[in-house]
């Protein structure tokens, strides 16, 4: 950005910033780049009304609050479609791992477990001609469903608010009902943004209508998932694995019992960390920023609305 003569000022506080603090350090900017889960709420809004554009180094934006920044005129930049590869790539890691116990039976050498062969002891399941549904099927779904296709020959059922012909005519894949991809999943992967119908869709119900023996995927935002229905529905074998890159809440704590359970697989939200994919998303979020200060259309803006 310093070739289009802006000045930048960063900050690399090694902690989530305080309400308080992210205000303070927008006082005196124009733009706003946002790397983590800063709350862009009505309070800093209000406070922040002067930016001329905020950019978000994420493709999700459930941490703005978009109908408030569209009517004071504040353009909100993400950074789609350029995840996919590398979030899917998570998903299907994610996959692979809870089905094979593999987090877990690597910690077993740690703790110098490794000892008598017992042919019957911690067996995981195959994937091969399984069935794969997924929750919200839109770029990194259809990444993952094209994934466990082509490698383990998994037949692809959806559930989305409105059917996907590429993901039908490509994958063979079939738009079901909520209630038929609970009950006809052998893995259910999540890959839906948070808005307020998905906040805590898989909760305890969900989990007791899921297919017994399956396995349970979010890749997506943690508050999609009830974590403490989750725990429960693994505890009692209502469901048989979990694989998680995000948690709720984030971070989560290290005592958590989730941690411990064989036939899960646990991730830090990792699910862009590439460095091809970081780079990538650094790029646009620079290039919005560059538009936003010019008074340009952002190339990947979130409220359009703001142009008109």
């Amino acid at each position: 950005m310093r070739d289009h003569e802006i000045e930048i000022s960063e900050w690399t506080i090694q902690r989530d910033l305080t309400p308080e603090e992210l205000i303070g350090h927008c006082l005196n900017a124009n733009a706003f780049l946002s790397a983590g889960g800063n709350r862009i709420d009505q309070s800093f809004l209000n406070a922040s009304g002067h930016l001329k554009v905020i950019s978000l180094h994420s493709a999700g934006y459930d941490n703005v609050d978009v109908t408030a920044a569209t009517k004071m005129k504040i353009p909100i930049g993400n950074t789609p479609g350029v995840l996919s590869d590398a979030t899917a790539d998570i998903a299907l890691l994610l996959m692979l791992s809870t089905s094979r116990k593999a987090f877990y039976m690597h910690k077993t050498i740690q703790k110098g477990e490794w000892g008598f062969f017992e042919p019957s002891s911690n067996l995981g399941i195959e994937l091969r001609g399984k069935t794969l549904g997924i929750f919200g099927l839109g770029k990194i779904g259809f990444e993952m469903a094209k994934r466990s296709r082509a490698a383990f020959d998994m037949k692809i059922i959806y559930h989305n608010r409105h059917p996907y012909a590429q993901a039908e005519i490509e994958l063979g894949a079939t738009f079901v009902s909520f209630q038929e991809l609970l009950g006809q999943s052998d893995v259910l992967s999540v890959h839906a943004a948070l808005t307020p119908e998905t906040r805590g869709k898989f909760n305890k119900e969900v989990f007791a209508s899921m297919k017994p023996g399956s396995i349970f995927i979010n890749a997506a935002r943690g508050s999609i998932h009830q974590e403490e229905d989750l725990t429960d529905a693994l505890k009692s074998g209502i469901i048989w694995g979990a694989g998680l890159d995000v948690t709720n809440p984030e971070p989560m704590r290290p005592d958590h019992p989730l941690l411990s359970m064989p036939n899960v697989s646990i991730l830090p939200h990792i699910g862009s960390a590439t460095e091809e994919t970081r780079s990538a998303m650094s790029l646009i979020a620079a290039k919005n920023i560059v538009a936003g200060l010019k008074g340009e259309r952002l190339p990947f803006v979130v409220n359009p609305e703001v142009y008109k």
